[in-house]
């Protein structure tokens, strides 16, 4: 063979390798995998959220893509999930407690604080004005984790291993709370002595006497079997929970823009969907519960007093924390 033929020969073989790699992109590269992580299993309506969340991206980006969602904790607990957002590995997204942004956000607790909303109907109209996206936007800038939903609608009570009626019978009770200033501020304004413990130990610190209760929504209350060493349930109804839906800005970053645009729109979604589930299961839990012979509702009567006495301390906190004005836009709400 003539040295012009294999230089043609050669010239035709790579042309036909150059092709062949056009054409081949789509289907040679890997589908992009994104994890996920729960403290909880398969029933909790934060899994349930997360999973919708999967479910829509799917949908709305139209490509291959895998999902990996860790559950019952295999990851951490949510604190953990908000720290690996923030780096950039292990967890995309979770449902984390804003009570674990507040190293990065003085003001992100806030959005969750006791005694901050009336009822749901309050707390969904300040959800659909939009009113904490100053918070979420310090978030994303100090802690590189988008808040891209808001799930969350549990009412949280407090659990004790006694019967608890009134603002005298909860005077000195060591309760268990998150880890956030306003929590044990506005705990220790009604008369209680708040303590931070980690979430996985409360129901052991209970059973050994180092606390006489702790305070959760329904979904948490069944999914730890608080009930089991504190079958009280005081109705204080003192907060409602939100739960944003995070997304680590470092993947974000990194991903195509319609892949992008599809989280966006799911993340609001999903978080809808999360919010509906929660504030609609959370009574059908109780009751079950107490249908079961599980745990015993208890009325509590000094609701309003509980609120007048915080009250200054969830003002003094907000301005403390530069969240007066959005604290100042909730209360207005209507």
């Amino acid at each position: 063979m003539s040295s012009h033929a294999l230089g043609t020969g050669l010239k035709a073989f790579l042309a036909g390798l150059a092709l062949a790699a056009c054409s081949l992109p789509a289907a040679a590269q890997p589908a992009i995998t994104l994890h996920g992580a729960s403290q909880f299993n398969d029933d909790h309506a934060f899994t349930k959220s997360l999973v919708r969340f999967e479910e829509l991206v799917k949908r709305y980006y139209g490509k291959p893509i895998n999902f990996v969602l860790h559950k019952n904790s295999a990851l951490g607990l949510e604190k953990d999930y908000f720290a690996y957002m923030n780096q950039g590995k292990a967890v995309d997204f979770a449902i984390v407690s804003p009570a674990h942004m507040s190293t990065f956000s003085r003001a992100a607790p806030f959005i969750d604080a006791p005694f901050l909303f009336r009822d749901l109907d309050h707390w969904n109209k300040v959800l659909d004005a939009d009113v904490l996206k100053p918070i979420a936007d310090e978030i994303a800038q100090k802690a590189e984790v988008m808040l891209i939903g808001y799930a969350g609608g549990g009412t949280r009570n407090i659990f004790a291993n006694k019967p608890l009626k009134d603002l005298a019978e909860i005077k000195g009770l060591k309760v268990r709370v998150q880890g956030a200033p306003i929590w044990s501020r506005t705990f220790a304004a009604v008369g209680m002595a708040p303590t931070v413990i980690a979430y996985n130990e409360v129901y052991n610190a209970i059973q050994n006497g180092v606390i006489a209760a702790g305070e959760n929504e329904a979904a948490g209350v069944e999914q730890m079997k608080f009930f089991e060493v504190a079958p009280n349930l005081a109705m204080t109804q003192h907060a409602i929970t939100i739960r944003p839906l995070c997304f680590s800005s470092k993947t974000f970053a990194k991903l195509p823009a319609d892949l992008q645009a599809a989280i966006v729109k799911a993340g609001k979604e999903a978080g809808a969907y999360g919010r509906q589930i929660e504030s609609s299961e959370d009574t059908a839990k109780l009751e079950a519960l107490e249908k079961g012979g599980k745990l015993k509702r208890i009325a509590f009567a000094d609701r309003a007093k509980m609120q007048a006495l915080v009250d200054p301390v969830m003002a003094a906190y907000a301005k403390e924390i530069g969240a007066d004005t959005i604290h100042a836009k909730i209360l207005a709400i209507k």
